[in-house]
């Protein structure tokens, strides 16, 4: 985009950096330990932030409520998501995300307890990147926790332009104040 050139209709959006941090949404106490520990066994180096509904979720992500002053600041480098809190839903959180261009490129996985199809197939249709059962024993909390750090964290490769740039609402990059262009 050249400097001066009409912009109307056309709505840029940051793309925030993105953080170490693993964002996970937990409703249970408890659930929320066990999985730390596991992470903390498993050697991932990432610290966990737990929220404890979908409402905060969203209010960590958007900085606002009680999180108003992360607004703008760095995402989290991977969402945990429940699927069934009270009130804001792990599917509902899921369709914000996706629908919410400063956030919509955030990695999620659900975790939750439940292996029913129609939650499956519902978390994959509204954009889920992968969809985790979580155990109940320490040693398949560890597994799992190893398996997500290797692929998700060390593996898994993300676009620069996840970290810095804008997208227009066609959904072509442009370096911030610079140049427009589609890859």
């Amino acid at each position: 985009m050249q400097r001066g050139a009409n912009t109307l209709g056309k709505r840029f959006f940051m793309i925030r950096p993105v953080s170490d941090v693993i964002l996970y949404a937990e409703d249970d106490d408890n659930d929320a330990f066990l999985i730390q520990l596991g992470f903390q066994r498993a050697a991932v180096p990432n610290p966990i932030v737990v929220v404890q509904n979908g409402r905060e979720a969203i209010d960590y992500l958007s900085g606002t409520g009680q999180y108003s002053g992360r607004a703008g600041e760095a995402l989290p480098c991977l969402l945990l998501l429940d699927l069934k809190m009270p009130g804001v839903s792990g599917l509902e959180v899921l369709k914000w995300i996706r629908t919410t261009p400063s956030v919509s490129t955030l990695l999620v996985l659900m975790l939750t307890s439940s292996n029913q199809d129609a939650d499956i197939h519902r978390a994959y249709l509204l954009g889920a990147n992968g969809y985790l059962v979580k155990p109940s024993k320490i040693e398949d909390i560890i597994t799992m926790a190893k398996a997500v750090k290797d692929y998700w964290l060390v593996q898994n490769q993300q676009s620069a332009w996840r970290q810095s740039g804008v997208l227009n609402q066609e959904g072509n990059l442009a370096a911030p104040g610079g140049s427009a262009g589609g890859l």
